[in-house]
């Protein structure tokens, strides 16, 4: 209901689903920056259409909002302030978190048997890549002396104490763990426990971590170990990875019309680039593109017809491009 009360009702009933993908599309990556999604952006990864359309008839059930059959909808009920403001970083984790309580969760594992003289057992994780990258930790971090073990529950206990997230939030990322003898609670145990359905539990736990992961890693010289189970999970520059090339020669001093020719993409393929680097550069001024005057028409108009529209937004200041209108959306400081 917040995505769809963004949306201000003028996208379709699947842009929330793309969103909540992650999908790395022109238009779901504009969206983010039109309408501030940059929280949901990438939170659901596996999230499957079967499950999200039942959701979708969930709300139309209870009258929250009603569709056609071109996919418009329209919100039919909109008091979202009691569902509260989760703090997740889509935007910045977009699924990894997920490898992080891997790497967690395995590292604790293996810790707990050698502690109770157990070295062999079925690991928790099946993913090699987590396993040899655990193996690795551990080697490094001289598991074998013993001290390792206090030391990380020391920096788990001290940084949850530290994150600004419920009670009931950090159990349930911890009640995931497992160790010796020590299964770890399943998702159908943990709904069952707090009263709340199973995608309201992962939604949580998703939540905790992200909130978690930017309290270790603002912190790093006091959360060594943890900094490092948290290596390369959390992403500093947001960009795709062809925008990424594409900003690196505009910031080069290259023109677009020469970046289109170079990387043998089209000018507006370039243009969508330079939006992207708008939405995710604090420091990266629009006015190279668009006048300061002409910004405050695009806000002015944004505010007197109630849109962020683009086709709305031309009709009311033709002299004014897409790519030009685009920048402005995406700064978000609207």
């Amino acid at each position: 209901m917040q995505i769809f009360h963004k949306l201000n009702q003028e996208r379709t009933i699947s842009a929330p689903f793309h969103l909540l993908r992650g999908k790395r599309s022109g238009q779901t990556i504009q969206d983010v920056g039109i309408y501030q999604l940059h929280h949901f952006f990438g939170i659901l990864p596996k999230l499957s259409r079967k499950k999200y359309d039942e959701e979708i008839s969930l709300l139309i059930e209870k009258q929250f909002i009603r569709t056609d059959e071109a996919g418009s909808y329209e919100l039919m009920n909109n008091h979202i302030e009691d569902i509260g403001n989760l703090p997740f970083d889509g935007w910045h984790y977009r699924g990894n978190e997920h490898v992080f309580f891997a790497r967690l969760s395995l590292i604790i594992q293996s810790l707990s048997h050698k502690k109770a003289g157990q070295m062999s057992f079925i690991p928790i994780q099946k993913d090699e890549v987590i396993q040899q990258w655990v193996k690795n930790f551990l080697l490094i971090n001289n598991f074998q002396e013993g001290t390792i073990h206090e030391q990380l529950m020391a920096e788990m206990i001290h940084s949850l104490e530290n994150t600004h997230i419920e009670e009931k939030v950090k159990s349930i990322i911890i009640n995931r763990l497992a160790g010796y003898e020590v299964a770890g609670f399943t998702w159908q145990q943990l709904s069952f426990i707090e009263k709340v359905s199973e995608m309201d539990i992962q939604l949580l736990y998703i939540a905790g971590l992200h909130s978690w992961l930017n309290s270790i890693t603002s912190q790093a010289e006091q959360y060594p170990l943890l900094n490092n189970v948290a290596q390369n999970v959390r992403i500093n520059i947001p960009l795709t990875g062809s925008a990424f090339q594409s900003t690196q020669l505009f910031l080069q001093g290259y023109s677009i019309e020469q970046i289109s020719k170079i990387r043998g993409l089209k000018i507006s393929t370039i243009e969508d680039h330079i939006v992207e680097l708008a939405m995710n550069e604090p420091h990266f001024s629009i006015e190279q593109f668009i006048s300061g005057r002409d910004v405050q028409l695009v806000l002015n108009a944004i505010e007197d017809y109630n849109t962020k529209k683009l086709k709305v937004l031309h009709e009311v200041l033709p002299h004014l491009t897409y790519f030009q209108l685009r920048l402005v959306l995406a700064r978000g400081d609207l």
